[in-house]
């Protein structure tokens, strides 16, 4: 079952340690298929050398295991509740990368003080409210789901456009339409994480992008007239040929 799918989140697992994303056994990625209501996901506290594409773990939207010989990441009812209220996403990535976890423990968002970060996520990367210690001791990682999705009801934010989040004194999580795309804004995450760090220790001003070139940035790589890239000069060259 979802053969395919199983070997694109185990290849998407193994970018996190070659893109310096994880230590030990501390993430997971996973992929979902949403014609099936199943996603796949890593097994818990498996080596990264160690892993296999059949190892991967089959799991239907309600978080049971339909599949796999390993207990899946004890991060899945997390998944679980992202997939269920995210319905664009299509992977999701969480790790304990050291940056990111730095304003995840200060409780700080990370700021949109780059057009690095701006690239990527339209506006700061938010900080989720801490749980609180009934909802640590009832269901941990179901709540850690839950506070996610309430952060950004609350705030008002668009996940797709804003495709990570720091659950508070936790560590980051990511998405996007693949896990591959997943590991990509973990990875910008991370980095945008480090470059806001290092701004804050040089002033005390406010360090954010103004709107106009948070706009310039994210929109040429997103959106009907994004013109960042190959497909879509692609995507305009055969439009014009197509008009003449």
């Amino acid at each position: 079952m979802l053969e395919k799918l199983k070997q694109e989140v185990y290849d998407a697992n193994m970018r996190l340690p070659e893109l310096d994303l994880v230590t030990f056994t501390w993430g997971n990625v996973s992929g979902i298929d949403r014609d099936k209501g199943l996603f796949v996901i890593k097994p818990s506290g498996v080596e990264y050398g160690n892993l296999k594409p059949e190892d991967m773990v089959v799991v239907d939207l309600d978080g049971k295991v339909v599949e796999g010989n390993m207990n899946p990441s004890s991060d899945t009812p997390t998944h679980t509740v992202l997939y269920n209220e995210f319905p664009d996403i299509g992977g999701i990535v969480h790790t304990h990368s050291p940056w990111a976890v730095s304003f995840a423990s200060a409780n700080m968002d990370v700021p949109a003080a780059s057009t690095t970060h701006a690239d990527t996520f339209y506006g700061d990367v938010p900080v989720s409210d801490p749980l609180t210690k009934q909802e640590i001791e009832d269901a941990y990682e179901e709540n850690t789901g839950k506070v996610i999705v309430k952060t950004f009801n609350e705030r008002h934010i668009d996940y797709n456009a804003v495709p990570a989040v720091l659950v508070s004194q936790h560590g980051p999580f990511s998405w996007g339409a693949t896990p591959d795309k997943a590991v990509y804004n973990a990875k910008v995450l991370e980095v945008s994480a480090e470059i806001s760090y290092h701004a804050l220790q040089l002033t005390r001003d406010n360090i954010r992008v103004p709107q106009y070139l948070l706009d310039k940035h994210y929109y040429r790589k997103h959106g009907k007239n994004a013109y960042y890239g190959q497909n879509n000069a692609k995507s305009k060259d055969h439009a014009a040929h197509a008009e003449n």
